[in-house]
């Protein structure tokens, strides 16, 4: 599959490291993507979701006083099917831990161990699109 077009892309970024934030942000301007939302928390992030309905969405897991766990569970189980499978893409230092697993048992559509780098972020953003048909049918579309 060719590579998607990542200036069609709405990302939403949410992690409570506003330098963190920064980081991913200008890796996605690298990539071409245009259109960044961000939050600083998972009950910001989950309004904020719900605001610009993102196609994907790359979320902290560990933040107060909402983590990124608590915003997938409860994303989830939004009765809006087509908001409910947004993809979500965890963030996290600690690769080996229970909230990886856990957040596979959620049904996150993968992780990315910060600090993330430019190629990793590029191959988890191809990976998800790949797998959702729904976002390629919206990539014809736009």
């Amino acid at each position: 599959m060719a590579a998607p077009p990542y200036e069609k892309l709405k990302i939403l970024l949410v992690d409570d490291e506003a330098y963190t934030r920064q980081l991913i942000r200008q890796q996605l301007h690298q990539l071409g993507v245009r259109t960044i939302a961000e939050a600083a928390n998972g009950k910001d992030g989950l309004l904020e979701l719900l605001r610009t309905r993102p196609d994907m969405v790359f979320c902290d897991i560990h933040m107060k006083p909402v983590g990124g766990l608590e915003l997938l569970r409860q994303l989830r189980a939004v009765k809006i099917a087509a908001l409910a499978g947004t993809p979500v893409v965890m963030l996290t230092a600690d690769a080996g831990s229970d909230a990886v697993m856990t957040a596979k048992e959620l049904a996150a559509d993968g992780y990315l161990v910060k600090p993330v780098a430019l190629n990793q972020l590029k191959a988890r953003i191809d990976a998800v699109v790949a797998a959702s048909p729904t976002l390629a049918a919206l990539f014809k579309e736009r």
